[in-house]
């Protein structure tokens, strides 16, 4: 008798995962989405693995009642909502996708800084109502202005490469990383907190 394990995905996530997932030989993969603490205390017992985002709060009564559960997966950055004490207690090990959005956060990053720059929702909302008054937001070039990145990981070094590459000075502050580690010689790190 071969051991077929079962996962249960308590989140939404992207088709082509829960597609792989189920493609897999002997894999059981259920979907349940929005399960309170205890109807997910319910459900859990069965399982061998859990795939949660952010919205799930994976506590430590759940954990308590996956019997079976071996395994926990964050389809995200942190772990915040894992309760991974109690996880480690039992032997379950938690996972999470630290970069698997780096570059979409960081992108959104840039996006608000040039529409900040540039006026963008206030000239749309005015040329939206019939107006054309282009003086009224001419906005600035990022180019020689400075910005201060608080946090060097991952997100905060693509934004770093991104403002560099606008000819922008940038001004980082992380109490966690050693500064002459993987930066720049363009960039400057802030012996204190930027305020």
């Amino acid at each position: 008798m071969s051991f077929a394990p079962r996962i249960l995905i308590a989140d939404p996530i992207h088709e082509e995962g829960r597609t792989l997932l189920a493609s897999r030989p002997g894999f059981i993969v259920d979907v349940e989405i929005q399960l309170d603490e205890p109807s997910l205390c319910k459900r859990i017992a069965d399982y061998d693995a859990l795939i949660v985002r952010s919205k799930t709060r994976v506590t430590a009564a759940v954990i308590a009642a996956g019997e079976k559960l071996k395994i926990i997966g964050r389809a995200g950055m942190g772990v915040d909502n894992i309760d991974v004490s109690a996880a480690t207690e039992r032997g379950v090990v938690v996972l999470n996708t630290p970069d698997a959005n780096a570059t979409t956060a960081a992108e959104l990053t840039l996006a608000h800084l040039l529409s900040l720059s540039r006026y963008l929702q206030q000239a749309d909302r005015s040329t939206r109502a019939g107006e054309w008054k282009p003086g009224d937001f001419i906005g600035t070039e990022l180019a020689g202005k400075t910005i201060g990145v608080i946090g060097f990981g991952t997100i905060g070094r693509i934004v770093t490469r991104r403002c560099l590459a606008f000819k922008m000075r940038v001004l980082v502050f992380d109490p966690y990383v050693i500064a002459d580690v993987n930066r720049p010689s363009s960039i400057r790190f802030s012996p204190t907190r930027i305020t």
